[in-house]
């Protein structure tokens, strides 16, 4: 890919990615706490408005990290412990039948698609455009100059 386009490409695919999380927190889960929180409870999730508070950190914190590439491995940590619960409580298509079966068998099989670029951050960090990379091009210039200082003398 073009070295020009490659910090562009790679910025606009982290917002994508990180949209859906963000957009779940703050256009869902605040403005309909209770209701959730109650939802929640309904299919057996241990203190919910404690952990749909926690949820709503991770998955904000989470998506403006990856986003933005800022600590993007931890931010992609806090989205994968979200898919993983969300998906075994939610998302439980072994133990339903028929059309809910098919419904959250898609809900799971798309969780598991954002878990699998969660873990690719978490291995690979942010990539290109990212305030990451920028830290650590950084870090590597005054290393190489003190480097050369230390050398001269």
């Amino acid at each position: 890919m073009n070295n020009a386009i490659t910090p562009i490409v790679s910025i606009a695919g982290r917002v994508m990615l990180a949209t859906i999380f963000v957009l779940s927190a703050v256009g869902n889960k605040i403005p309909n706490f209770d209701g959730v929180a109650g939802y929640m409870a309904s299919v057996g999730v241990p203190a919910p408005h404690f952990l749909l508070a926690g949820a709503i950190l991770f998955l904000i914190v989470g998506g403006a990290s990856v986003a933005a590439g800022f600590y993007a491995r931890i931010g992609a940590s806090l989205l994968l412990v979200f898919l993983v619960l969300a998906t075994y409580y939610f998302h439980d298509f072994w133990n339903l039948e028929g059309q809910e079966a098919q419904m959250q068998t898609i809900q799971f099989m798309k969780n598991l698609s954002m878990a699998g670029a969660m873990v690719y951050i978490i291995a690979n960090g942010s990539g290109a455009g990212s305030l990451d990379g920028s830290y650590a091009a950084q870090r590597e210039t005054i290393a190489t100059n003190e480097l050369l200082e230390a050398s001269k003398g």
